[in-house]
């Protein structure tokens, strides 16, 4: 019976310790002829050996030479093969890829299939390599089982995402089963074909798909929503055909992750083709006029207050968003305003028009619309191109929770000193690229979410760090936390007897070293860990706040207070020589208590660490970039010329030149379409100290890529800086 042994793995958790010890039990029931017993003993065992790599590695050696009777463990050890060879990163070399292709021609369907999708999954496997498991699934295409048709056309449907020319030998048995009994079938075999299909066929797979998207679930018709987004970033002469399509989707009935997958899609394609925009914004506008959905009529409402002021006629698009204010709910008709603001805002031949129906909202019933209407107002009739500008079309883009923290301690110490914003830090969760993304700070959030009770905000990890640095008494003095870096800089091998990571943080005169170190050694207790620092010219180490103790496998963190030159302000990078330094003491490994009372001084050499321009630069977004570039004036702008002959394209000029100076690339300029030989790269950030700065990079491939750059600042140091990080 496979009750004893499937009733060890309910005891895996609460008792591991003793079902560990039913190793030679497992491994007799794995020699029995019940299916049932066989499959769970070889279940019970790798969850016994998972932790030893090398034991996992000869247990899947030993059945996949000697095989198994019962086709469930054959599907068990096959996923335990997969995962193996995922960790060990052989590829097709391995002997456990022989296994699983050998697999591909066992008796049972189940192995087969199990076989085949676990070659499909593996990451990095060449088209070549795919190839016998594409053929058994094709043969799968044809069977009179409906579950194995659905399997292996769900299957070669995830393929046809990474590997589409693969899956085009399959292509006349997919349309064999457009026509299948089973719709969910049906559907998957025409998002195949749309992924691996040609240009021709799109007309003829739209028409058969809008035979029966009406007996299909919403599941489905959301796969069917992806394939075409797919297709029109493939095909981007389709996307009329495309949008059309969608545009009838939308009015039909469904879903709000339906409609939210079309929006999205729709969204993309203005996104992706500039001549796409016209049309795209129409069907939205359409869709809101008839829209149950409040969050995706908000969501749109941002997009057209975006995108529609700089299409060649802004002001077809305020009907159906006046039409908001008048019929919708609060929150809708809060968004309506800002989206109207932004119209009046982007064109002076809109502005008079926009302010009367501003004036229209002031009696509004809801506090937020009014609000919103008599702020856009004013700002709109004062006819400042940097009011506009900064309150308007840009977004504020401060941390909502260093707001609050900042706003909490002004009230607690009352000063006669206005309350200034560039002491409140900068938000660090940027927008994804998504057009209407609703998760900026500032006058665009409101316009995207509207109004309505406020979903709490989440601390960023900045934030967090801000929370753990004010604690500390040494750095009470060094004023608001600017910037921590995004990702810990290693500076050992994982694998090391001591780990350890750094966080740099900028503050406006110093840099904060947070040194965060593992002991990995059970026989050794460390003491009054610290980091040493060879500073480089003109810094100065002002602080070290010592970790007491780091016992074994536990975090621990010390710091190190870097002053930044004063004689020279552009000198803002430099590279930092690390010694790790602390005191060792023996301790017993199994109590992890010392063995004497006494240690000896020990060091150990890390890595160095840089500080680059990129660390006193805030990463901001700029929706409208050309009225910020105009605010801050060409007073401290700074030309120059560079050839950069070591990168080879456009997109490598673009991704590199962004992280060299640490700046948010806006308008989309972060995406060079292909065979284009020239770019423009628009650059937004904020340097330490809270001075805005921008980057106009004109990009030309020409062996290699050569710049034109352009750098606007409120301060002329930071335009040296700034174009420092390039040469």
């Amino acid at each position: 019976t496979a009750l004893p042994i499937s009733s060890a793995l309910h005891l895996m958790k609460p008792g591991f310790d003793v079902v560990k010890r039913w190793v030679n039990e497992a491994q007799q029931a794995l020699s029995s002829d019940n299916t049932m017993v066989q499959y769970h003993a070889l279940g019970v065992l790798y969850h016994i050996k998972k932790r030893d790599r090398l034991a996992i590695s000869k247990l899947v050696d030993k059945y996949s030479r000697s095989g198994l009777r019962s086709p469930y463990a054959y599907c068990m050890l096959i996923r335990i093969a997969a995962k193996v060879l995922e960790e060990e990163e052989q590829g097709s070399d391995s002997s456990l890829y022989d296994f699983l292709e050998t697999c591909l021609r066992h008796k049972s369907e189940m192995v087969i299939y199990e076989a085949a999708r676990a070659l499909v999954n593996l990451k990095n496997i060449s088209a070549r390599d795919l190839a016998p498991a594409i053929s058994v699934l094709q043969l799968f295409l044809s069977s009179p089982k409906p579950t194995l048709r659905f399997a292996a056309v769900r299957t070669l449907n995830k393929v046809a995402m990474s590997h589409p020319l693969s899956v085009t030998t399959c292509n006349l048995d997919l349309e064999g089963l457009i026509s299948d009994v089973n719709r969910s079938i049906a559907t998957l075999a025409i998002t195949t074909l749309l992924k691996t299909g040609s240009e021709g066929s799109v007309d003829r797979l739209m028409k058969q798909i809008s035979s029966f998207m009406s007996e299909i679930s919403d599941e489905f018709k959301i796969v069917v929503v992806d394939a075409i987004k797919s297709l029109c970033l493939k095909y981007p002469r389709k996307h009329n055909v495309m949008m059309s399509y969608l545009a009838t989707m939308l009015r039909d009935e469904g879903g709000y992750d339906y409609k939210k997958a079309i929006a999205d899609t729709l969204i993309t394609i203005i996104e992706e083709h500039a001549d796409a925009k016209e049309l795209g914004l129409s069907h939205l506008c359409e869709f809101i006029e008839d829209c149950e959905h409040t969050v995706l009529a908000k969501r749109i409402l941002h997009l057209l207050g975006k995108e529609g002021p700089r299409t060649p006629q802004p002001s077809k698009y305020i009907r159906f968003i006046y039409n908001r204010v008048i019929l919708e709910k609060p929150s809708v008709r809060a968004a309506a305003v800002s989206a109207l603001a932004r119209f009046g805002a982007a064109s002076e031949q809109l502005t008079a028009s926009v302010i009367v129906l501003l004036s229209r909202c002031l009696v509004d019933e809801d506090d937020e619309v009014r609000d919103r209407a008599t702020f856009y107002k004013t700002v709109l009739e004062q006819k400042q191109k940097t009011l506009t500008s900064q309150f308007v079309l840009n977004s504020l883009n401060v941390s909502v929770v260093g707001l609050e923290r900042a706003l909490h301690q002004y009230v607690q110490e009352p000063s006669d000193t206005p309350f200034d914003l560039k002491t409140v830090p900068l938000a660090t969760t940027l927008p994804s690229g998504g057009v209407g993304d609703a998760t900026r700070g500032g006058t665009e959030a409101g316009a995207a979410t509207g109004a309505g009770k406020a979903a709490p905000v989440a601390a960023s990890r900045q934030d967090v760090y801000a929370e753990q640095l004010g604690l500390i008494p040494e750095f009470a003095h060094l004023g608001p936390l600017f910037k921590s870096s995004p990702k810990p800089v290693e500076l050992t091998e994982s694998e090391t007897e001591y780990v350890v990571q750094c966080v740099k943080h900028t503050f406006m005169r110093h840099v904060v070293f947070q040194f965060d170190c593992t002991n990995t050694l059970n026989d050794q207790l460390l003491e009054n860990v610290w980091v040493q620092l060879e500073t480089a010219d003109g810094f100065d180490v002002e602080s070290t706040v010592q970790c007491p103790a780091l016992k074994f496998n536990q975090a621990g963190t010390t710091y190190t207070c870097v002053k930044l030159p004063e004689d020279d302000p552009t000198q803002v990078a430099g590279t930092f020589t690390c010694t790790l330094k602390f005191k060792v003491k023996d301790c017993d490994p199994n109590t992890g208590e010392p063995e004497a009372d006494e240690g000896y001084d020990d060091e150990y050499v890390l890595e160095d660490v840089d500080v680059v321009v990129a660390d006193h630069v805030q990463r901001v977004v700029k929706s409208n970039f050309a009225s910020s570039w105009e605010e801050l004036g060409d007073e401290h702008e700074l030309n120059d010329t560079f050839a950069l002959p070591s990168m080879k394209t456009l997109a490598d000029a673009v991704k590199q030149i962004s992280q060299f100076m640490g700046m948010q690339p806006c308008e989309r300029s972060d995406r060079v379409p292909d065979s284009k030989l020239s770019h423009t790269l628009l650059l937004a950030g904020v340097y330490r100290g809270g001075h805005d700065v921008l980057v106009r990079a004109s990009l030309v491939a020409d062996e290699g890529v050569k710049m034109k750059l352009a750098v606007r600042s409120s301060d002329p140091v930071v335009s040296q800086v700034i174009a420092s990080a390039v040469g």
